[in-house]
């Protein structure tokens, strides 16, 4: 059994009843679990499983593959404030799937768990700024090794082939706010 603290990245049906559950971690780095039987009413992860919350959690690895089995779930931040307008929820969805762009699975990721929580918990009490938005990638570039002369989202784009889909709605609703 292993024991870590993340923030819930993805959530996929595996069957009827079950999920799986992607979590980023500053100890495990991107770690994929299935919750079984989490569908089901009354469900021991009942109200603790949905994107952006932060928990402890413990899973039992896998002798065979890489999606390993969920067995406990505490909760520590629901991060609530990120529903509260469709502009936070993109902003916190483009910054995911940029860390997920540039981790490894089951590598150590703890800058990049930590610049995570940092920018889902500014986003939970303020709506995204286009300076905040280049702010987060531009730690990302920096703590995953990537520099150079050109902007960030330039440098990421060219050592990965692309950017996040999220981006470019993101900066659309950021550019007509101004």
């Amino acid at each position: 059994m292993e024991n870590g603290t993340g923030t819930i990245i993805g959530l996929h049906p595996l069957t009827e009843t079950s999920l799986i559950v992607v979590w980023c971690c500053a100890e495990a780095g991107i770690v994929r679990t299935a919750a079984k039987g989490a569908r089901r009413l009354k469900s021991a992860f009942e109200g603790k499983l949905d994107l952006f919350f932060e928990a402890e959690f413990s899973f039992a690895r896998s002798r065979r593959g890489d999606l390993h089995a969920l067995r406990e779930v505490s909760l520590r931040d629901p991060r609530l404030g990120l529903r509260e307008s469709y502009v936070r929820t993109l902003a916190a969805a483009y910054f995911v799937r940029l860390v997920e762009l540039v981790a490894e699975p089951e590598h150590p990721i703890p800058g990049l768990h930590e610049l995570l929580g940092r920018a889902l918990g500014y986003l939970a009490r303020s709506d995204p700024t286009l300076r905040a938005v280049q702010h987060f990638e531009a730690q990302l570039a920096e703590q995953s090794g990537m520099g150079g002369s050109a902007s960030p989202a330039q440098v990421i784009r060219e050592a990965y082939g692309r950017l996040p889909g999220q981006r470019e709605t993101l900066l659309r609703i950021l550019d007509s706010g101004s």
